[in-house]
């Protein structure tokens, strides 16, 4: 702990109760051109009037041709264009000119007020854009009334709304029998909002075969939550099931009618994808996808939203990203196969609900991963480990996985010191991107890694794994010393050391030596390691991975996947 800093000052709000909001201003309006010099009467003669042409029309920005308009809103940002566009009736005409919106990236407030934003958007550049990636997210999640049986979920794995959706989501379930926790007016109106939303997106791209990449991400805490619960909320919201048998229906046109689909990608999306969905794409443009990733930690049971057979379709496959559960033996041989392009890129989620719900039988075994880099040589892999625990990932991490990216993220389940130290040794020639995070509240204290070991796992790892680039740790003990020993080891190599001041740890050597303040000898020491300046993140919500699992793995797969 930091010098007179209690253990009880640290204490966290949920992630989803501490998303700072950035407010933007508008820039401010630059004066123009002064106005040019009065010319006298007689030294400019007989003409035409001011704004007139010599053919006796009107010269002005509603008559230059709607080529020359278009040109010009080409070179603008897309506020910009919307503030151009304003100029006249002309302009405005000209503004939703489909070379001008090839790419339309929407991050929507699940709330009324997007609605009709959203349906004049859509109407106007869904039948054309050719990249679209929307977000729903919800933010202000409201909490459960106090003393509702949902408060006493919430109690079970953290404060707020986000440790009661990870209690959920890691198998702290209603008994069979039991009621499920009641919801309030407003997760209710939450719900029906994000139909009504994803309604309006599906149904304005359903016709539109120029569209070359599709993303669609969920990011609402509610849908999080596991099987029967969300299907009784779901029931209050649309009784019928009308609405979700549109929307699959819908998502399933949309793939029936493309002609151009290169990048498919849904994660966390209500029950948008079907085990059936995928069947409505056409052989020709099956063959040729070059990124899939279907992500739902919903679905019931041991259903899965693709199998070994029909991946055999998407012979040009370039990325993918799936549930850990989801990726069987038979699916890496397939990707194996000579028939197949080389795979670059594969980023899998494995969830403590995933796990519970379905077997780790299938999962590829260390000659199906040989064989699978075999094919593809230039093979890197992302896993993001929710809340599993230890013994499963000394099961799933085998030796030939060529692993680039790993993120721990804890809200029960914490990492172990020898999963850490089997990284470094297996995958010292591949890792570059190594993430723990733990928000469990345990007023012991944080784990410590090193404890009973000789070696503290983070330092070896720094040592063996030459290519280590980022590096972030929360709500794990970093002892002082061997901070700087980690900074001295990577140097400028390590592009990103972030641990919170919460995690570091002083020994009481450090404490009591009266001449060195041992905060600034820490500050001072990494920063000369690492050649740059250097401080710790003081405030959680500053680190660079902050945000909900889901939604970081989500970003950080997009990212990945365009890399290649």
């Amino acid at each position: 702990m930091w010098p007179n800093l209690s253990r009880e000052s640290a204490q966290r709000l949920p992630r989803s109760l501490r998303r700072s909001r950035s407010c933007t201003q508008e820039p401010e309006a630059r004066p123009g051109p002064p106005p040019p010099p009065p010319v006298a009467a007689a030294a400019a003669g007989p003409g035409p009037a001011p704004g007139m042409s010599v053919c006796g029309e009107a010269v002005g920005a509603g008559s230059l041709p709607s080529e020359l308009v278009v040109h010009i809103f080409s070179f603008l940002a897309g506020p910009d264009r919307l503030r151009a566009s304003a100029a006249c009736s002309h302009w405005r005409e000209c503004l939703f000119y489909p070379a001008l919106w090839p790419r339309l990236r929407l991050s929507l407030r699940v709330s009324p007020a997007e609605r009709p934003r959203l349906e004049f958007l859509m109407r106007k550049c869904g039948w054309f854009v050719r990249e679209l990636r929307v977000q729903f997210a919800a933010d202000n999640y409201p909490s459960a009334a106090p003393g509702a049986p949902g408060a006493a979920v919430t109690a079970a794995g953290g404060e707020g709304p986000a440790a009661a959706v990870a209690a959920a989501g890691a198998g702290v379930a209603v008994a069979a029998g039991e009621a499920p926790p009641p919801l309030c007016p407003r997760w209710l109106d939450l719900l029906r909002t994000y139909l009504e939303l994803v309604l309006c997106v599906l149904s304005s791209v359903r016709n539109n075969r120029n569209l070359q990449k599709l993303s669609l991400f969920g990011d609402i805490s509610i849908l999080q939550q596991h099987g029967s619960i969300s299907n009784t909320y779901l029931g209050k919201v649309d009784p019928d099931g009308k609405k979700i048998k549109q929307i699959q229906q819908l998502f399933e046109e949309i793939l029936g009618n493309s002609r151009q689909l290169k990048w498919l990608s849904c994660g966390f999306m209500l029950q948008i994808v079907t085990p059936t969905s995928l069947a409505s794409l056409s052989n020709p443009i099956a063959n040729t996808m070059e990124h899939l990733s279907l992500l739902d930690n919903h679905i019931p049971g041991n259903t899965t939203l693709i199998t070994a057979v029909e991946l055999e379709r998407f012979v040009n496959l370039r990325s993918l990203a799936l549930d850990f559960c989801d990726f069987t033996a038979e699916m890496a041989r397939v990707l194996a196969d000579s028939n197949h392009v080389p795979l670059h890129r594969l980023s899998l989620l494995v969830h403590s609900v995933s796990i519970m719900h379905k077997s780790l039988d299938s999962m590829p075994e260390d000659e199906n991963w040989k064989a699978l880099t075999r094919n593809s040589t230039n093979l890197r892999v992302y896993i993001m480990a929710f809340d599993v625990k230890s013994d499963d990932m000394l099961r799933i991490l085998k030796p030939s996985i060529p692993l680039e990216r790993i993120h721990f993220d804890s809200y029960i389940t914490c990492v172990s010191g020898a999963v850490v130290d089997l990284i470094s040794r297996q995958y010292d020639k591949f890792l570059t991107h190594f993430i723990l995070m733990n928000d469990v509240i345990d007023m012991s204290g944080f784990p410590d890694l090193s404890d009973n070991l000789n070696e503290d796992p983070l330092v070896l790892l720094a040592w063996r794994c030459t290519r280590l680039s980022l590096l972030a740790v929360h709500g794990y003990t970093v002892w002082a010393h061997n901070l700087i020993a980690i900074a001295r080891l990577r140097g400028s190599d390590l592009k990103v050391l972030e641990v919170t001041e919460e995690s570091i740890d002083f020994d009481q050597g450090e404490l009591a030596d009266q001449d060195v303040d041992p905060v600034h000898n820490l500050i001072e020491q990494v920063s000369l390691g690492l050649g740059r300046p250097w401080h710790a993140v003081m405030d959680i919500e500053l680190l660079s991975v902050f945000t909900e699992p889901t939604r970081h793995f989500y970003r950080e797969m997009q990212s990945f996947s365009e890399g290649i």
